[in-house]
């Protein structure tokens, strides 16, 4: 970590968005809003699940209750950092902030990689082998299954955050982004970097590739599988539910490949910013909209928890 003249980096700086100060304020303004909605949404899913009983024992709820937290841990990750380099021009952050950040948003970028392969085992055992799916998912397994997501997306990103830390950073210590990015961060480590670049991209695509093979062959069998039912009314129903599963996995993973898999897609950095926004705060937001507000189900549970409260409230008045 020495510059060239003996000194140490103790610290980055984060260039954030090249922009106006009234264009500034107004994004300011803009992802305040988008964050405190997207924690509005998302713990109204915690909860419902949490309080409805009905809710509380189907699986599907139990991983998108766990879903609706990470997303709440993921966006949070980045977005009040963004908002107080927008609102300060601040844009310094010390050498293990930055590192840390880069630890916790990627860690849990790829526990959502695999929350989404979860999501997709749970369709395919829902829609493939009914008969056997309340004995494989049974709330405990799925408890099981939620904490193996967990543990698997945080001990994936221990190798690399290790190495690019304790490579040597010779300056200049500023990072064309609003986040501690890998990308970045290696384009300022002094050479030689050895296989570092090489073993972060096998780590990244082991884990990216090896979820998306495993969804993308989960629902092609549960597509498969409707297509040859008779049923009608259930094959609806079940394109319904995996429409709106398909469309997460899709808005998520092609903005993640889009940003890694795509050569030289890091060499323009307004464009890696802006896919970067997308994935990092928007998704957060879209989720909730597209997997449980618009469900039937979760619709019936809000309406519930909405006529007990009014009720309690009504009580109260009479009182």
């Amino acid at each position: 970590m020495e510059l060239a003249n003996g000194t140490t980096v103790q610290e980055f700086i984060l260039l954030g968005f090249k922009v106006e100060p009234q264009k500034q304020f107004m994004l300011f303004v803009v992802f305040t809003i988008l964050y405190v909605l997207t924690l509005a949404e998302n713990i109204t899913i915690i909860l419902l699940v949490f309080i409805d009983a009905h809710l509380a024992q189907i699986p599907m709820y139990i991983l998108l209750s766990n879903f609706s937290w990470l997303e709440m841990c993921y966006v949070s990750t980045t977005v009040p950092r963004m908002l107080y380099d927008l609102a300060s021009s601040h844009g310094n952050i010390s050498f293990h902030a930055c590192f840390l950040q880069f630890y916790i948003l990627f860690s849990l970028g790829s526990t959502e990689f695999f929350f989404l392969s979860a999501m997709a085992l749970d369709r395919y055992l829902a829609i493939c082998h009914p008969l056997h799916y309340t004995q494989i998912m049974s709330p405990n397994s799925c408890y099981c299954l939620v904490a193996a997501c967990w543990v698997l997306g945080f001990l994936g990103y221990i190798l690399p955050v290790t190495l690019i830390s304790n490579l040597s950073f010779c300056g200049p210590n500023i990072i064309d982004h609003f986040l501690c990015d890998p990308g970045p961060i290696l384009s300022l480590a002094c050479p030689p970097l050895g296989n570092v670049p090489l073993l972060c991209q096998i780590i990244v695509h082991t884990l990216f590739l090896g979820n998306v093979v495993f969804v993308v062959l989960s629902y092609g069998i549960v597509i498969f599988t409707l297509l040859k039912s008779c049923n009608q009314g259930s094959r609806r129903k079940a394109f319904s539910t995996i429409s709106m599963h398909l469309l997460v996995v899709t808005l998520f993973y092609s903005s993640v490949g889009g940003m890694y898999l795509i050569p030289g897609g890091e060499s323009q950095a307004e464009l890696t910013k802006a896919i970067t926004l997308f994935y990092a705060a928007i998704t957060p937001f879209l989720n909730p909209l597209i997997y449980c507000l618009r469900n039937k189900q979760v619709k019936e549970a809000l309406g519930r928890l909405l006529r007990r409260k009014l009720s309690w409230l009504m009580a109260k008045v009479t009182v």
